[in-house]
């Protein structure tokens, strides 16, 4: 609403009428109240944010802990103190910290231990001392038989490379024809006995007479007229750097040389 009014000297104004129910008054400014109440709202957002990111590193550092723990594990175990722990002592303890590093490690060392496993062949007659059975000969590189890890086959011997506690083993397989047992000994006493007989032997250079390790024995007056004989040892020794090892038997044209998982020879580290 607008009104003219006269000012003097021919003049005059416009004026409008502000509504009677509206106010010209400014709006008032936000009070104390409000400002504190944002304050806080800001604190603890702050708070929130501070706690999460503590979280995040408490979580971080607990995982990094771990894993050094855990990667520290894997040289323990490949030392013989850990081993020994962990073969006797609590196995499922090592299993747990280590996991499959430590069996991973383990088969490693394994991998390295002497062993060997030779198998027959052909045997040529030889002439002997009277006091000690005629020596096997051996096939060391082919088919299932190996040497590894120094572990040395040589003239008859295998050559031990490394001092320990080894598993030796050897099995003999006979074959044969024999008459009545009484009448087998007449006849052959002065050359051929009426048992056949295995002996692993151990040599020592620092001990001149040689040490019966194994000896197996089977009489021929239990076998019937055509006979098939296996003969098997095994047993554990502590052996020295440098022992050699060979197989002596009472007949050696008696030895069943046709097949190699037959009659074999070897030993490892345990």
């Amino acid at each position: 609403m607008a009104e003219n009014v006269g000012l003097g000297l021919g003049e005059s104004a416009s004026v409008k009428m502000l509504p009677e129910d509206c106010s010209c008054r400014p709006k008032a400014r936000a009070g104390p109240a409000a400002r504190i109440s944002s304050s806080v709202c800001c604190a603890l957002t702050c708070c929130l944010v501070s706690l999460s990111v503590l979280a995040g590193l408490t979580t971080y550092l607990l995982i990094g802990q771990l894993r050094a723990q855990g990667e520290a594990c894997v040289p323990q175990a490949q030392s013989s103190a850990v081993n020994s722990a962990c073969d006797y002592g609590a196995p499922d303890v090592c299993q747990d910290l280590c996991g499959s590093e430590d069996s991973d490690a383990r088969a490693t060392v394994d991998r390295e231990k002497p062993r060997a496993h030779l198998t027959v062949v052909k045997q040529t007659p030889t002439q002997t001392n009277e006091n000690q059975f005629p020596a096997l000969h051996w096939e060391h590189e082919l088919g299932l038989a190996f040497t590894k890890n120094r572990m040395n086959y040589t003239n008859r011997f295998l050559v031990i490379p490394e001092t320990g506690d080894y598993f030796v083993y050897s099995q003999v397989t006979f074959r044969g024809t024999t008459s009545e047992c009484g009448k087998n000994h007449q006849i052959n006493q002065l050359n051929k006995p009426d048992s056949i007989i295995v002996v692993v032997t151990k040599v020592t250079d620092s001990y001149p007479a040689p040490t019966q390790l194994l000896m197996g024995t089977k009489s021929m007056c239990e076998l019937g007229s055509s006979w098939f004989q296996p003969i098997y040892l095994g047993a554990m020794f502590s052996l020295q750097e440098g022992d050699k090892l060979i197989v002596n038997v009472s007949d050696i044209s008696l030895v069943d040389y046709t097949k190699e998982d037959k009659t074999f020879f070897g030993a490892f580290l345990l």
